[in-house]
């Protein structure tokens, strides 16, 4: 599918994201202009009351965009997932470029114009709105355009924590490994900020022409105008009559899990007759955790072996239905329900390429321990640091590989294995991907990892709110096999087909469903 064909047949959903893009970016930037400015006034009028906050300001600049986002996750009133932690976020990072411009442009005024000012009798908030902040107003109108083009690119990386816009297209072809997916949120999030940057040249040039050429005053609302301008027409398709969805559906970050959100976000609204907002792709184990239970989500597929082990920190069962038993308890504690398993178990798989798995002789995870010395080993982050992760497994084998693990993106690592750039992965046993590159994954011998049967879990208010969420999830349960899932993986993996479409034809195929 070429990017022209995405777009058309993506273009409501395009649309959506597009419109939540503009509103981070548009609502970042007018409050960080409202305390900006100010702000900028009171380290140019004040210096020494004004640089512990321009200091908090550059510090915030050091901080990385996607730590950010981690960091406040768990704080109370701007924490939690959605658009009020990532606009939170762009506020923090636009206000350094307003407020140094601002407090540079009314420094570098002619103190002789001041002076004169005062000695017709001005007032001092006479002089800064008649006279300091129209001559400084090119000045802060550069820092607007700074602060918005770096909101455009930073509210990408909001799509992690389900805030929408133009990266969840770009985490969406990061985990497909799709770069059609990827450019279809790159292009548009790039053209957005270079017309941003663009208008807003445009309209300092002006300013700057004016106070050049003829003696009246700029309005000093003029670049605030401008910003409030363009977000308004642009988000106003977005904002305007937008039903709040009344269940929100999330998943992990990768492709099983968009498929799993998919599935059961399309059975519910078959269900209740009206949308079900979707926040795929947020991340691992822990974010999807701590967003059920804060109430920015309402339900996602878990695994049980993973909710045993990483969420509840459980030593590993073997026995499946005792597994499931013991993590719907502890669940039912925290006011979550754990719903019948959908049917299929995704356990880890410890794959090789097919080659060295013949030329080694490798059948099993235990043949690998002569080999590891010598075998590159690479792993997802949350696979590194798990109790039912790498080291559990190293000691439960003794593995002993020669550098430490090469740790990487879930999307990547079965590429990185295909291309030899690592020769072990700890991938998905439902991953299409396995076949498609001729993958062998190694029997777990000593039953080290314990069953991972997946099945929703839901917050159980929803639950008595909306029984038919509980009917809709009750006819998924026992209906997909572990080779509909390879499947399903498969066409989203290697024929790079949309997760979207891919779910709805297997909904198709249930009979009576």
């Amino acid at each position: 599918m070429t990017l022209v064909d995405f777009w058309r047949t993506h273009a409501a959903e395009f649309g959506s994201l597009f419109g939540q893009h503009v509103m981070l970016v548009g609502i970042s930037t007018l409050a960080a202009i409202a305390a900006g400015v100010p702000i900028g006034i009171l380290a140019a009028r004040r210096p020494r009351a004004g640089a512990p906050i321009v200091w908090l300001a550059n510090v915030v600049q050091t901080i990385p965009s996607l730590a950010m986002f981690g960091f406040l996750l768990p704080l109370p009133l701007v924490g939690g997932l959605g658009a009020r932690v990532a606009i939170f976020v762009l506020i923090l990072y636009a206000l350094l470029p307003i407020v140094r411009t601002t407090s540079a442009g009314l420094r570098s005024i002619d103190r002789v114009l001041v002076e004169a000012g005062t000695a017709m009798g001005m007032t001092p908030w006479q002089l800064l709105r008649d006279v300091e902040l129209p001559l400084a107003l090119p000045s802060i109108v550069a820092g607007i355009r700074v602060a918005a083009v770096i909101g455009v690119g930073t509210a990408t990386i909001a799509a992690a924590v389900g805030a929408g816009g133009l990266g969840e297209y770009i985490f969406r072809g990061l985990s497909m490994v799709d770069p059609t997916v990827i450019l279809a949120g790159a292009i548009p999030s790039a053209l957005l900020a270079l017309t941003i940057d663009g208008a807003l040249t445009a309209v300092e040039r002006v300013l700057k022409a004016r106070q050049r050429h003829t003696r009246r005053r700029a309005p000093a609302w003029l670049a605030p105008a401008a910003v409030l301008g363009m977000a308004a027409a642009l988000a106003a398709g977005y904002a305007v009559g937008r039903e709040e969805p009344a269940i929100r559906v999330g998943s992990k970050n990768f492709t099983e899990q968009i498929l799993l959100g998919e599935l059961t976000a399309q059975a519910i609204e078959a269900r209740i007759g009206r949308p079900v907002e979707r926040r795929l792709n947020l991340g691992g184990t822990f974010i999807c955790d701590r967003a059920l239970r804060s109430g920015d989500i309402d339900l996602y597929v878990e695994y049980s072996g993973t909710a045993l082990t990483a969420i509840f920190h459980q030593p590993a069962d073997t026995d499946s239905g005792r597994v499931l038993e013991n993590v719907r308890a502890l669940y039912a504690d925290a006011g979550l329900a754990l719903l019948g398993p959908l049917g299929f178990e995704n356990t880890f798989a410890i794959l090789v390429r097919g080659d060295d798995a013949r030329r080694l002789g490798l059948r099993t995870i235990s043949d690998l321990a002569a080999h590891a010395p010598a075998l590159r080993a690479g792993f997802g982050y949350e696979f590194l640091q798990r109790q039912d992760g790498y080291p559990g497994l190293a000691r439960s084998y003794g593995l002993r590989f020669a550098a430490p693990p090469t740790a990487m993106d879930l999307s990547l690592i079965y590429r990185a294995l295909a291309e030899r750039q690592v020769d072990l992965i700890a991938g998905d046993a439902t991953s299409g991907l396995i076949a498609a590159y001729g993958l062998v994954m190694l029997e777990d011998d000593r039953q080290y990892f314990p069953p991972y049967d997946a099945a929703p879990v839901a917050r159980a208010p929803v639950l008595l709110a909306h029984p038919e969420v509980r009917e809709a999830l009750a006819a998924l349960a026992g209906r997909i096999t572990v080779a509909d899932m390879r499947r399903m993986n498969h066409a989203v993996d290697a024929e790079r087909r949309d997760p979207a479409a891919v779910a709805a034809e297997f909904l198709k195929e249930i009979p009576r469903f």
